[in-house]
């Protein structure tokens, strides 16, 4: 099964402020769509609750450590192994955030899908170092937004 983070990170490895995006890219909202669209999402509860609601056309799982916690339309873990496990379509998976599951996954991914915005953004959540020498890059455009922001769709391919 390929385990793919997906990500969206300022210049300054920022992907998050106060629970929501610091920046906003049409763009980039549509490539996660298509991207994730009919595969498992697996995320962290912040991160749910700054989407608000199952994202449609995809198998939903939430980590969390609240044993009790329980929503609508989405599977609720306590572990990525756990998460992993559960997946129905076990061709592809897709790692949505935040911080800390991002920090546990990165040892199991096999790809990584990167929209690096060209610029340093204020934050409270970063994307977690990784040795850019474990990754080849396999498709890079690069792009201006309707907002006038820089940026890049990278993926990457574990060595």
């Amino acid at each position: 099964m390929k385990v793919s983070i997906i990500v969206a990170m300022s210049r300054n490895s920022v992907i998050g402020f106060k629970n929501q995006l610091p920046w906003y890219i049409s763009e980039d909202l549509k490539n996660f769509k298509k991207t994730t669209l009919n595969h498992t999402v697996i995320m962290g509860r912040r991160t749910y609750d700054s989407i608000g609601k199952p994202l449609k056309d995809r198998q939903n799982i939430v980590i969390t450590r609240n044993t009790l916690l329980r929503i609508s339309g989405v599977e609720v873990v306590n572990s990525l192994e756990e998460a992993i496990s559960m997946v129905k379509k076990p061709n592809e998976v897709f790692i949505i955030g935040g911080e800390q599951i991002y920090q546990s996954a990165l040892p199991l991914a096999t790809h990584l899908y990167i929209t690096r915005v060209h610029g340093d953004f204020d934050g409270d959540a970063f994307f977690p170092n990784y040795d850019q020498n474990e990754w080849k890059i396999i498709a890079r455009e690069d792009l201006i937004s309707e907002e006038k922001l820089k940026f890049s769709f990278l993926r990457y391919e574990r060595k």
